[in-house]
C-alpha cells in the first residue's frame, strides 16, 4: 500500500510539474512575441498577457529582466528599437507608462478589480485622474505619481504585494500647444488633479489620498488603510461603523495636532487658532476663533471641515515652505525616481540636474504637507458619512467639484469665462 501511495504521489507531482513547465514556456513564448518585430504576432501576445493579469506582467518583467536592470542602472542610455518594443509591450500589459520601473499591473475595469480583491483579500487602490495613465501627457499629478511613487522601489513593492490596482479616467486632460511660428512648439497640460481611493472588496471607500504625496507619507497612509480594511473583515455592519468612525476621528485628531506642532516649531502659530475638544476631552481638530460660534453649533467632524477651510485663510506661502522643510525627508526620491528624471532630461548638465532635483523635492514636500493638512482632513470628514463611503463615483464627483474645482458640470474646467470679450471669433472655441 505504501508503494502505491508513493507512486500515485509521484505521478501527481510529475503532472503538476509538467503543467507548471508548460505554463512557464507559454508565458515565455508570449513575452518574446509581445516585443518582437512581427507586429502581427505582437498584438495577440500582448492581449493574452494582459488577460493573465499580474502574472502576465511578471512574465514580461522576467523575460527582459537583464535589459530592464541595465536601463535602470544607466537611465540616459539611448533608446534602441528593441528597447522601444520592450517598453511598449510592458506599458500595454501594465496599462501604465514607464512601467519597466514599477512592474505594476493596473485593472481598468473596477468590477474585475473587485473580483480579484475578493479572491485575494487585498484592498483596492483606485486612482482617478484626468487623461490616461498610459499617456505621457496625463494630468500633472498622475505624471508625478509615475515618477515619485510608482517608480519608487519600496512603494511599488508595497503596491504589488498588498493591493489590487485600478485606474479610471475622470475626464480627458486639457492640453495647450504654444506655436512660436518658427517650427518650435511647446505642449503642456493646463489643469487637472488626481486622487487615490482605498476600497474594500465591495468597492466601498475606506480612505482617500488626495493629490501628490512624498513616498514615506504615502506609504504610511497605505499601511494604515490596509490595517483598517483588515480590521473590518468579518465584522457586522454596526461594528464596522464604530471602527470607521473611530478611525476618521482619530486620524483627524492626529493630523490636526501634527499641524499645530509644526506651526509651533516654525514660530508661526497664529493667535486665533484653537483646538476643538469633544465631550470626552479629546482633541478633534483645529479651527479659527473667527468661526468659533459656528463650530460650536456643528457636530465635531463638520467642525473640523470648517477648521480646514480656516487653515487656508490663515497659512501663507512662507509658512507652508517652513513647514515643508520640516518634512523634507518624507519627500526624498529614491534612485529609481531620480533615474527616471534623468532619462526625461538626458541633455541636462549635472549641476542643472542637481538644482532641478532640489527644486522638485521642495515642491513635493510642499504638496505633501498641504494635501495632508488641508485636503486629507476634509476628505476624512466626508468619509465619516455613510453616503460618501458607499459610492466612490459619487464621492469622486464631489472631490473634483468642491476640492479640485473642476466639476463635470463645466466641460471647460473654468478656462472659458462666459461673458468675457477677447476679440476672437466665437471666443476662440472650436467644436
Amino acid at each position: 500500500m505504501r508503494v502505491k501511495v508513493s507512486l500515485l504521489t509521484f505521478v501527481f507531482l510529475l503532472s503538476v510539474s509538467v503543467r507548471i513547465a508548460s505554463a512557464y514556456e507559454l508565458s515565455e513564448s508570449l513575452a518574446i512575441k509581445a516585443a518582437s518585430k512581427n507586429s502581427v504576432a505582437t498584438v495577440p501576445a500582448i492581449e493574452e498577457l494582459r488577460l493573465r493579469g499580474p502574472a502576465g506582467m511578471q512574465a514580461l518583467m522576467l523575460q527582459y529582466r537583464d535589459e530592464i536592470d541595465r536601463r535602470i542602472a544607466n537611465p540616459t542610455l539611448p533608446a534602441t528599437a528593441e528597447w522601444r518594443r520592450i517598453t511598449a509591450a510592458l506599458d500595454a500589459v501594465s496599462q501604465q507608462r514607464n512601467s519597466y520601473l514599477s512592474g505594476l499591473y493596473w485593472y481598468t475595469d473596477i468590477n474585475q478589480a473587485r473580483e480579484v480583491s475578493k479572491q485575494t483579500g487585498k484592498p483596492i487602490l483606485s486612482l482617478r485622474l484626468l487623461g490616461k495613465l498610459t499617456d505621457e501627457l496625463s494630468c500633472a499629478n498622475s505624471r508625478f505619481f509615475r515618477t515619485v511613487l510608482y517608480s519608487n522601489e519600496t512603494v511599488s513593492a508595497k503596491l504589488r504585494e498588498h493591493f489590487v490596482l485600478h485606474w479610471q479616467s475622470f475626464s480627458s486632460v486639457p492640453l495647450i500647444t504654444i506655436d512660436f511660428g518658427d517650427g518650435r512648439k511647446l505642449q503642456r497640460t493646463i489643469t487637472g488633479n488626481s486622487i487615490h481611493y482605498v476600497l474594500d472588496s465591495d468597492g466601498r471607500v475606506v480612505e482617500a489620498i488626495p493629490g501628490l504625496y512624498g513616498p514615506q507619507t504615502f506609504l504610511r497612509v497605505l499601511s494604515d488603510s490596509e490595517t483598517l480594511v483588515n480590521s473590518l473583515r468579518g465584522k457586522s455592519i454596526a461594528e464596522k461603523q464604530i471602527l470607521l468612525a473611530d478611525y476618521y476621528k482619530t486620524r483627524i485628531n492626529k493630523i490636526s495636532l501634527a499641524w499645530l506642532d509644526d506651526v509651533t516649531k516654525v514660530g508661526k502659530k497664529p493667535k486665533d487658532i484653537l483646538i476643538q475638544i469633544d465631550e470626552k476631552g479629546t482633541a478633534i481638530g483645529i479651527a479659527s476663533l473667527a468661526v468659533t460660534k459656528m463650530v460650536a453649533e456643528l457636530p465635531a467632524l463638520r467642525a473640523m471641515n470648517a477648521g480646514a477651510e480656516a487653515l487656508g485663510r490663515i497659512m501663507d506661502e512662507p509658512t507652508w515652505l517652513q513647514i515643508a522643510n520640516l518634512h523634507r525627508s518624507e519627500a526624498e526620491l529614491d534612485d529609481r525616481s531620480i533615474g527616471l528624471m534623468k532619462k526625461q532630461n538626458p541633455d541636462m548638465s549635472e549641476d542643472d540636474f542637481a538644482g532641478l532635483k532640489v527644486t522638485f523635492q521642495t515642491s513635493l514636500a510642499m504638496d505633501t504637507v498641504r494635501n495632508e493638512y488641508r485636503m486629507h482632513t476634509r476628505l476624512l470628514s466626508w468619509l465619516s458619512q455613510e453616503q460618501w463611503r458607499s459610492d466612490v463615483d459619487k464621492l469622486n464627483d464631489k472631490v473634483y467639484a468642491e476640492m479640485f474645482f473642476t466639476p463635470k458640470s463645466d466641460p471647460w474646467f473654468g478656462l472659458l469665462v462666459p461673458g468675457a470679450y477677447n476679440a476672437i471669433d466665437n471666443g476662440g472655441v472650436v467644436k
